[in-house]
C-alpha cells in the first residue's frame, strides 16, 4: 500500500459549480475549515452552459407576480409531485439569493427603468427570469468565483474522487486521485457536500459536459444514501441535430422566450396543436387571454413554444414519428423571421457566435435544426428540505445531484436559483454538523487499501473489456430502451442488457500508467453511470403512468394514485431496491395557493 496524501477539513464539498461554490461560501462564513473538489479546473463547471437566466418573483417586469405565483407554477410544471417544503424553500428565498448575487457584482441586463431584467420562459406565469443575455450561468460563476476566492477555502482542481469513507454510519471523507499524476489523496472531513451535477453522459446525446458522469448520484448511493424519482429525465427540447460538428449543443429555451417559433417540415407552426387546454386555463390571467392563446392568435401575451420542456420534447417526437420532421431528424426553431439581427446578436450573443464559428449558421437568418437532448435529471440524493442532509450523517446535497424540488419537470430557470439556495442550506448546516463533531473520525487502513485496489483493478493485465466501447454501448443502450418515450418490454430488455455490462464492466481493462491517463478515467466513470443507469430504468419501469418527463407508451395517461407517491431507491444487501412511499400531506395554506 502506497503512502497518500493528507487533508483535512471540518467541511469537504465535490463539486465546484454553482451549488458547490455557494456552499462553499456559506459553510466558510461559519468560521470552519473548508476544502472544495473539482474535477476539472475552477470556472469549468457544467454551470457555465446555463445561459437563459435564474428565475425569481423579483417582480420587476409584472407587479403581480410573488413567491406563491412561482410557487404555483413550480409544482405545476412538477406534475404535482415534488416535495412541497423544497419548493416553498426555493420560491421564498429566490429573489434574496439573485439581489445577493448581484450585491457581490453580478452585471445582469437591465430593463428601462434600470432594474434587473426578467424574460418570459416555459411554464412560468409571469416573466421571471433575470439574465445576462444568454451567459447567466457563465456570469453567475464568475461571480461566485471572485467572491469566494476571498473566504480562504482550499480548492483541488483536477481531482476525482473514487468514493465516499465512512466509519460506522457517518461519513468522515473521501478517496480520490489527482487527475496529472494519478497518486490518490485522502480527504478526513467531518461533513461532506455533494454538488457533483448530473448525469447527462449516461445517454449519447446530451447537452452535458464530459464531467456529467452521475458521479455524486453514485456515490451516495453506495454510501447508503437514498436516491428519489431517478425515472424523471428532462429531454431538453431544443438541441441542435445538425450540422455533426454541433449535435447535442443546447440552444437556450432563451431563443423561444425573444420570440422564436417552432416549424415542421411543412413550415407549419405546429405547437398550438399541442397546448393542453387546463395548462392555458391554469396560466392565464382571464379567460379571454386563454381562449386567445387556444386558438393560435400569434398576439398572444406567451407563445405555445413556451409550454413546459416535456410538453415542447414530446410534440417535437411526434411531429418526428409522424413525418414531418426536418431533414436530419428534428424540427425547425426559427428566430430569423421574427427579430431583426442587431436585436437576435444584442439578446443572444452565444447563440449567434457560437454557432458562427463552429458549423458557419447564421440564426438571424437561417433556421435551426433542434431535437430533445437529455439535458437534466430531476431526480437524485433525497435530502431533508431545511438541512440539505441526506439519510447518511453527514453527508449533504445540494443542486442537480438533489432530487424533490422539481418533481417530474423542472421549469426553464429554476435550475440556477435552485444552486444559489439549497447551496446556502448545504453549506450552512454542513458547517452546524461539523462544529458539534470534536474529532474527525479517521478510516482504518483496511478502509484505505480496499479503496486503492478498487481504483487500480482495471489495470489488471488479465482483464479484456475496453471501456470506450462499453460506454458507447451504455449510451446506446439508454437511447433505445429508457429514452423520451418508454415501454415495458424495451425497459425489461434494457434492465437484462444493463446486467450484462455490469458483468463485462468488472473485467474492463486499461493500458498505460496512472498519469493522465483517460481511459482510466473513463473505467471508473463507467461504474458510476452502470449504477445510475440501473437506477433510472427500475425506476421508469415501475412507474405505470406517463407524467412530465417520464412518458410511457404503454401508459400514456397519468394515474392520480401514484401522483401521491415518489420513488425510492436504495442498496439493500448488495442489490438495487426500488419502493413506491407516499408524500406527506401538503399543508392547508399551501394548498389553497394550489386552487
Amino acid at each position: 500500500m502506497e503512502s497518500y496524501e493528507i487533508k483535512e477539513h471540518d467541511v469537504l464539498i465535490i463539486g465546484a459549480g454553482g451549488a458547490g461554490l455557494r456552499a462553499a461560501i456559506e459553510a466558510s462564513s461559519q468560521e470552519v475549515s473548508v476544502g472544495l473538489v473539482c474535477k476539472s479546473l475552477l470556472g469549468k463547471a457544467h454551470t457555465v452552459m446555463a445561459e437563459g437566466g435564474m428565475a425569481a418573483s423579483l417582480r420587476n417586469a409584472d407587479p403581480r407576480d410573488n413567491w406563491e405565483v412561482h410557487f404555483r407554477d413550480t409544482i405545476r410544471g412538477g406534475k404535482h409531485i415534488n416535495n412541497w417544503r423544497m419548493v416553498e424553500i426555493f420560491c421564498q428565498e429566490a429573489a434574496e439569493r439573485v439581489n445577493e448575487l448581484e450585491e457581490w457584482g453580478a452585471l445582469f441586463d437591465r430593463n428601462k427603468e434600470g432594474l434587473i431584467s426578467q424574460r418570459n420562459f416555459g411554464g412560468h406565469r409571469y416573466p421571471r427570469l433575470a439574465h445576462v443575455g444568454d451567459r447567466t450561468g457563465l456570469e453567475l460563476i464568475r461571480t461566485l468565483q471572485n467572491h469566494g476566492i476571498h473566504q480562504g477555502l482550499d480548492i483541488y482542481m483536477e481531482c476525482c474522487i473514487v468514493e465516499l469513507l465512512k466509519e460506522g454510519d457517518r461519513i468522515c471523507g473521501a478517496f480520490g486521485f489527482w487527475r496529472e499524476s494519478g497518486q490518490f489523496i485522502v480527504f478526513h472531513a467531518k461533513s461532506v457536500v455533494l454538488a457533483t451535477g448530473g448525469l447527462g453522459k449516461v445517454f449519447r446525446v446530451t447537452s452535458n459536459s464530459w464531467e456529467g458522469t452521475g458521479d455524486g448520484h453514485a456515490l451516495a448511493y453506495r454510501a447508503g444514501a437514498e436516491l428519489i424519482d431517478m425515472e424523471f429525465i428532462q429531454f431538453h427540447p431544443t438541441g441542435m441535430v445538425w450540422p455533426p460538428s454541433v449535435q447535442g449543443i443546447l440552444v437556450t429555451e432563451g431563443v423561444r422566450g425573444e420570440g422564436g417559433v417552432l416549424k415542421n417540415c411543412e413550415g407549419k407552426r405546429f405547437m398550438f396543436d399541442y397546448i393542453p387546454d387546463t395548462f392555458a386555463a391554469e396560466t392565464s390571467d382571464t379567460e379571454e387571454e386563454a381562449s386567445r392563446w387556444l386558438n393560435g392568435d400569434p398576439e398572444a401575451r406567451r407563445p405555445p413554444e413556451l409550454l413546459t420542456r416535456d410538453v415542447v420534447a414530446r410534440a417535437i417526437h411526434r411531429e418526428r414519428m409522424g413525418g414531418r420532421g426536418s431533414p436530419h431528424g428534428g424540427v425547425f426553431l426559427d428566430i430569423s423571421g421574427q427579430r431583426d439581427a442587431d436585436h437576435i446578436k444584442k439578446t443572444l450573443p452565444s447563440m449567434y457566435h457560437q454557432f458562427m464559428k463552429l458549423c458557419n449558421l447564421n440564426i438571424t437568418t437561417t433556421p435551426m435544426e433542434v431535437g430533445p437532448t437529455c439535458h437534466y435529471v430531476m431526480g437524485g440524493v433525497s435530502v431533508e428540505p431545511d438541512t440539505a442532509m441526506s439519510a447518511v450523517d453527514g453527508l449533504f446535497a445540494a443542486g442537480e445531484v438533489t432530487g424533490g424540488l422539481h418533481g417530474a419537470n423542472r421549469l426553464g430557470g429554476n435550475s440556477l436559483t435552485d444552486l444559489l439556495v439549497f447551496g446556502v442550506h448545504a453549506g450552512l448546516h454542513a458547517a452546524k454538523y461539523s462544529k458539534e463533531i470534536v474529532e474527525v473520525a479517521k478510516p482504518s487502513k483496511d478502509l484505505l487499501k480496499k479503496m486503492e485496489q478498487l481504483a487500480l483493478e482495471p489495470f489488471d493485465p488479465e482483464r479484456t473489456e475496453n471501456p470506450y466501447v462499453l460506454m458507447a454501448e451504455l449510451q446506446e443502450t439508454m437511447e433505445l430502451h429508457t429514452g423520451i418515450v418508454r415501454t415495458s418490454d424495451e425497459m425489461e430488455k434494457g434492465l437484462e442488457l444493463l446486467q450484462d455490462l455490469k458483468q463485462r464492466a468488472e473485467r474492463v481493462r486499461v493500458d498505460g500508467n496512472r498519469q493522465y491517463n483517460p481511459a482510466w478515467h473513463y473505467a471508473l466513470d463507467l461504474r458510476n453511470l452502470l449504477c445510475i443507469a440501473e437506477a433510472i430504468t427500475l425506476a421508469a419501469l415501475k412507474r405505470e403512468e406517463s407524467r412530465g418527463g417520464h412518458t410511457r407508451e404503454d401508459f400514456p395517461e397519468s394515474n392520480d394514485s401514484l401522483q401521491k407517491v415518489n420513488a425510492f431507491i436504495h442498496d439493500k444487501d448488495g442489490r438495487m431496491f426500488h419502493e413506491h412511499r407516499e408524500r406527506e400531506p401538503m399543508p392547508e395554506h399551501l394548498v389553497k395557493l394550489l386552487n
